[in-house]
């Protein structure tokens, strides 16, 4: 069900506006983007050069604001598609003062028309929808057409970080990164019992959490081929 637009919806988009960038492209052929590459500038963007991290599905933007104040030698990019929700997210940024977190609006598919190759160090994908129907595992961020797109985006040693609550999905996961040749580290099945640190609770795990569900977690990386 599509959420109903909120009120004052335009207004409240205009007003954080320079935190948005709007992807704007009817175009749904997703693999003729080297032909149609409008890359963003990103030191124009931010204050300051960095290493950029990018947060695909940020809801309203308690983690991507959270890390972006506790890391602040890096850049943060959120996107999100829907207007609804990332217009909370860029509020939230604005009202918190940080300076290194900026948002796209749009869907993952269109990341490589306009953000380099090989200039993203991390990724992070915190509990993306699990699409349970096997008749929707293309829509799923970790399917290999998914993955393929992140290797290209990733800097050489960049990484993929992922949370969620759901075994099916994150096992589906695990077989995906396996197949698209990345390896796994810091693997867990219960990350709030692990003895993990620094970890940011989203808006989603806490209410898994509430529930008393575990929360599963990995890191994936592309192993550096041997010269």
């Amino acid at each position: 069900m599509r959420m109903r637009k909120k009120k004052h919806l335009g207004e409240r988009l205009s007003a954080v506006s320079d935190l948005i960038f709007v992807i704007n492209c009817e175009d749904r052929n997703f693999n003729n983007w080297e032909e149609n590459t409008d890359y963003m500038d990103l030191d124009a963007w931010f204050e300051k050069p960095a290493p950029l991290y990018l947060e695909i599905g940020c809801g309203k933007g308690r983690f991507a604001v959270e890390y972006a104040k506790s890391h602040p030698e890096i850049n943060l990019i959120a996107l999100e598609k829907d207007a609804n929700v990332i217009v909370a997210a860029a509020e939230a940024a604005l009202s918190s003062g940080v300076k290194n977190l900026k948002f796209i609006q749009g869907s993952a598919e269109y990341l490589e028309r306009y953000i380099k190759a090989d200039s993203v160090e991390r990724i992070f994908l915190n509990f993306s929808c699990p699409y349970p129907k096997k008749t929707y595992a293309a829509h799923r961020l970790t399917h290999n057409s998914f993955l393929n797109r992140y290797k290209r985006l990733l800097a050489q040693g960049g990484e993929i970080h992922q949370k969620t609550d759901n075994m099916h999905f994150f096992e589906f996961s695990l077989e995906q990164f396996s197949a698209s040749g990345f390896a796994i580290k810091n693997l867990t099945l219960d990350l709030h019992n692990s003895g993990f640190e620094g970890n940011i609770v989203t808006e989603y795990e806490q209410k898994f959490l509430d529930l008393g569900q575990p929360i599963y977690r990995l890191e994936a990386y592309l192993p550096q081929k041997a010269e």
